[in-house]
């Protein structure tokens, strides 16, 4: 049995809070939606808007990611997930890119959910810290997302 010191937590922080707003505000607005086409246009509209109210640095990454995901799998659909921009195949996420200024990070982030075929025996990687995008980075990440995708 544990004991929970009640004085101790503090509840979900501020940004922990503004995610669950922004995942519950992109359910909404999925379900107004009509059509299937509408859909995946105004997705993929909802995260260049996200992109484009990033700050500087983490724009410019976003920026790189999006066009690198879009070119190199483009059966990889844009959406929000959580407020951030995310990538889906069939529906479900398979990768996503998490801003530094979103948590307060000192890296932005590219994640990948349980849907990526990133599997590498026992252990594998399923986040990477982007300090910046280079042409290197931008390789690594076709080919990780190529391999989440096959």
């Amino acid at each position: 049995m544990t004991t929970t010191d009640s004085s101790t937590y503090e509840g979900f922080t501020a940004e922990e809070r503004a995610t669950m707003k922004d995942h519950a505000q992109e359910m909404r607005k999925a379900t107004r939606r009509s059509s299937r086409t509408d859909k995946a246009a105004q997705a993929e509209q909802d995260v260049l808007e996200k992109i484009a109210g990033m700050e500087d640095s983490d724009r410019t990454m976003a920026e790189r990611v999006h066009a690198v995901i879009t070119a190199g799998v483009p059966q990889l659909a844009p959406k929000l997930w959580y407020g951030m921009p995310a990538y889906a195949l069939d529906g479900r996420i398979v990768c996503f890119f998490q801003s530094a200024q979103k948590f307060k990070s000192r890296y932005a982030t590219l994640g990948f959910s349980d849907q990526a075929n990133l599997d590498e025996g026992p252990m594998w990687a399923a986040g990477f810290a982007l300090a910046e995008v280079t042409p290197e980075v931008e390789d690594r990440i076709a080919a990780l997302v190529k391999q989440a995708v096959s």
